[in-house]
């Protein structure tokens, strides 16, 4: 695994727990929104380089 790799598994699993999109621009929006959150937040962009598997790469 690399860092990528569990930012799509979290992106995934927060798009998939609210209610389903109907529309592709709405799940643009959802996407965005999400990936605007984790880019806010320098310490939980530091947990995916920290993690046991993807320590390697840091």
């Amino acid at each position: 695994m690399n860092p990528d790799e569990l930012l799509n598994a979290n992106l995934k699993e927060a798009v998939t727990k609210k209610a389903p999109v109907r529309h592709k621009g709405d799940l643009k929006k959802v996407v965005i929104r999400h990936l605007r959150r984790i880019s806010n937040s320098p310490n939980r962009v530091k947990k995916y380089f920290q993690h046991a598997p993807v320590k390697y790469a840091a």
